[in-house]
């Protein structure tokens, strides 16, 4: 007995309809690689990042993007007012919000 016709035979049956998925299996497995190790944490952090900025209210402390610490004084749909010091207020899009500080944050990184 030869081990060419088995050979022959293992290859026909995952030759489906002149399709062999042997070919395209090391894309899949890329493919779900992809989705677990880039995809899905991106897409988790990008959607508890949107809660937050949702959830932003008028006395949380936050950090902007570009480093700016302050409490916010006021909130718009699109924009929040931020005080940074005594009596200084800026306006700033809530989409530069990086951070939701604890309280007070603030007060320990001014004293630095």
């Amino acid at each position: 007995m030869s081990l060419i016709p088995s050979a022959y035979a293992a290859d026909n049956a995952i030759n489906i309809g002149g399709f062999n998925i042997m070919q395209f299996l090391p894309m899949i497995v890329i493919f779900v690689l992809f989705w677990f190790l880039l995809i899905r944490p991106q897409q988790k952090k990008a959607k508890a990042l949107r809660q937050m900025m949702s959830e932003l209210q008028k006395g949380d402390e936050v950090m902007t993007n570009g480093g700016i610490l302050g409490k916010i004084s006021a909130v718009n749909d699109q924009f929040i007012s931020l005080e940074i010091a005594n009596n200084v207020t800026i306006t700033v899009q809530k989409a530069t919000v990086g951070a939701k500080l604890e309280k007070g944050a603030l007060d320990k990184a001014r004293q630095q």
